[in-house]
């Protein structure tokens, strides 16, 4: 005898949930802080037609706070946007605006190919400390100038798993208790490295004059941004 399935209901979490409340309020602060480096951003490199732009670490996410830089920038079609995601896209969006998929270690360009090259938030996931440093060697090496941020690591509250004062702690005992957390994704090394204000610094390249343009949240510096370029340049 023939049985009919009932059909499997899909039990959905309603918009107005407090886990989803929740996250539109970390994506609004988000975005408020991402408005201020832009802020930054363009006073020390003030947007024109003649700039050719590189933003490395564009992302498939559509939250508002996500490719921020696209969004804002005036000029999209002197941007040439780079992911290891599928963020095509982008070009249909932004008309003008070049998407390659590409590793940030080991970027597609000639030497100086760009005016500048920004990179929003993307340092503290590419692994190692010499990861970090060789990822901002490629971005000095491309562009002329270099504009990458970063969270703070000393700011109260951890942005990615949003746990409050535990990053503080060695970075062994805090990835201990993401996986005691299940967070398993941000305790891997690989997926989540921190920096600090003086650690940033440290990783650019020798002659190259850098400069700070932080960002505040509350009070306290909660982004970090540095600013550099290769002496002589303009």
């Amino acid at each position: 005898m023939d049985m009919k399935q009932e059909p499997q209901v899909k039990e959905v979490t309603p918009y107005n949930s407090e886990q989803a409340k929740f996250e539109f309020l970390v994506e609004r602060i988000s975005t408020r802080v991402r408005g201020k480096i832009f802020e930054s951003f363009k006073r020390l490199v003030p947007p024109t037609r003649e700039l050719k732009v590189l933003d490395v670490g564009v992302t498939c996410d559509r939250r508002a706070d996500s490719n921020f830089f696209e969004l804002h920038y005036p000029y999209k079609d002197r941007i040439t946007a780079v992911g290891l995601e599928n963020a095509a896209f982008l070009e249909e969006i932004y008309p003008g605006l070049t998407y390659v998929k590409a590793d940030a270690l080991d970027l597609p360009f000639e030497d100086d190919s760009f005016d500048v090259v920004v990179s929003w938030a993307v340092i503290e996931h590419v692994g190692s400390r010499e990861r970090q440093r060789r990822f901002i060697n490629e971005l000095s090496r491309v562009g002329k100038k270099i504009f990458v941020t970063t969270p703070n690591r000393w700011y109260p509250v951890e942005f990615h798993t949003v746990l409050p004062f535990m990053h503080w702690l060695p970075p062994n005992q805090f990835r201990s208790i993401l996986k005691a957390l299940k967070k398993d994704y941000f305790a891997d090394e690989a997926n989540l490295n921190l920096l600090d204000e003086k650690e940033f610094f440290a990783l650019a390249p020798q002659g190259m004059k850098v400069q700070e343009a932080h960002a505040r949240l509350l009070g306290p510096v909660s982004n970090l941004v540095l600013y550099g370029e290769w002496q002589g340049q303009d």
